[in-house]
């Protein structure tokens, strides 16, 4: 177990970031896509599927930079509900079950949770207790995990504290029964699991360096070229510009939806509603702005309208809201 410390920024954020902190912009309003999470509650959604069901097979509600809820309007992409995995516990009650966790390599080798400078007031062994204690609550359930490694150096971004570890010799220092042995085999990455083998155990996808790329062979063998950005089965493209271009944003969400229903049913598909710039916040991305419509209130409306979906694969979204949730599940 791993000293819980409190670290602090170690870059200063730029003007425009300070801005956004001073200011805050109004919240959007909520409803049953967007900022409900708190009304969804699917605590063991998995239970009842058999156990030779597909991981890939799986339409699974995710979270984008799940434990990001400090920093002001550039750097929050979930409701708060409460530091040191608090949030997270909640998410896991509502049904979510891929997260993406961002950390900072801290001293005494540990992991401390960030998104970019904005230490999120959490930390590794936070994220790894709420899950050990929901998944021994709900033991038919398993949760998918991305590891990245969050600091970079530069300027908006955290800096690891020097002098300690390689990230993945600390990862490999909290390894424990918790998760899927094959997909923390640092020599070999996995093949994707049944439901039945990898029940009440985190599944790591991918582990991520500072810039993006796999670190060595962790994870699942299909996500070897899941690098910054979009890949084969991954959906993440996360520059939006502007307001405007949260239309552009939808269509590339939509489209992901339609290629993983058509895709290969034993591969998992990973689909990114998010998207951020200085002149589009993730909540306006989300939930909409400007007359501009949310990916969140669109995923919603196009999952009830049907399409011809048989699944949904795994949709990381910012600010969920209940309802968006429930459509997810639904589809299983």
């Amino acid at each position: 177990m791993h000293d819980a410390a409190a670290t602090t920024l170690d870059a200063t954020p730029n003007a425009a970031l300070g801005a956004l902190r001073a200011a805050p912009a109004r919240a959007l309003a909520a409803d049953a896509s967007y900022r409900t999470l708190g009304s969804a509650s699917h605590p063991d959604w998995m239970q009842s599927l058999p156990d030779s069901t597909g991981l890939s097979a799986l339409s699974i509600p995710g979270t984008h930079n799940s434990m990001s809820i400090h920093g002001g309007a550039l750097t929050q992409t979930q409701e708060s509900f409460g530091d040191s995995g608090a949030t997270l516990a909640r998410q896991l009650d509502a049904g979510i079950r891929m997260i993406d966790i961002r950390a900072r390599v801290n001293g005494g080798n540990t992991f401390t949770i960030h998104h970019g400078a904005v230490y999120q007031n959490a930390n590794f062994d936070d994220v790894l207790n709420v899950l050990r204690t929901f998944l021994a609550a709900h033991p038919g359930e398993t949760v998918v995990m991305r590891l990245k490694q969050e600091c970079t150096g530069e300027i908006g971004s955290c800096t690891d504290v020097s002098g300690q570890k390689s990230f993945p010799d600390i990862f490999d220092s909290y390894v424990s029964s918790l998760f899927w042995q094959p997909s923390v085999t640092r020599g070999a990455a996995a093949a994707t699991p049944t439901l039945g083998a990898v029940r009440g155990k985190v599944v790591l996808a991918v582990l991520h360096g500072a810039y993006g790329s796999p670190i060595e062979h962790y994870g699942l063998t299909q996500f070897a070229q899941w690098g910054n950005g979009s890949s084969t089965y991954v959906q993440d493209n996360y520059s939006v510009p502007n307001v405007g271009a949260i239309a552009t944003k939808r269509d590339q969400v939509r489209r992901h939806l339609d290629a993983t229903s058509a895709g290969d049913p034993a591969k998992m598909y990973v689909n990114f509603g998010s998207g951020s710039s200085i002149f589009a916040q993730p909540q306006q991305v989300a939930g909409g702005a400007f007359g501009v419509q949310g990916v969140d209130p669109f995923l919603l409306i196009y999952l009830n309208e049907g399409h011809g979906l048989t699944r949904t694969g795994m949709v990381m979204l910012d600010f969920p809201g209940g309802g968006l949730i429930d459509k997810i599940i639904s589809y299983n």
